[in-house]
């Protein structure tokens, strides 16, 4: 009852214009995720080290006290992973279980 030659026309431009659409969508994503990235990395400190420096490592919360220092060592570092990890090992050369990111070591200055 309320279909009209019109109609038709309307939906085969609109079917016909979907391609661009998608492309535009795309292109909006792309640029909305290279701002956020661009914001992320405005804020995040670069930190790389090489075997065989001294680091503090980032005491985990709920392993200190309130007044207690926030960082703990100097571990030597002995390995250094692809993904930005490192292996440590303490003064007495005991290795640590686990790879550390570096976002939780900072440089040791002694």
């Amino acid at each position: 009852m309320f279909y009209d030659e019109d109609n038709a026309t309307r939906q085969a431009t609109d079917l016909d214009l979907l391609e661009e659409k998608r492309e535009s969508a795309s292109i909006h994503m792309e640029a909305y995720k290279n701002r956020i990235a661009q914001s992320y990395n405005r804020r995040v400190i670069q930190r790389s080290f090489q075997v065989g420096n001294l680091v503090l490592r980032k005491v985990q919360e709920e392993q200190r006290g309130k007044l207690d220092s926030k960082w703990e060592g100097p571990f030597k570092i002995i390995e250094r992973l692809s993904s930005g990890a490192y292996y440590l090992e303490d003064a007495q050369g005991k290795t640590l279980k686990r790879p550390w990111n570096a976002y939780h070591l900072r440089k040791y200055y002694s």
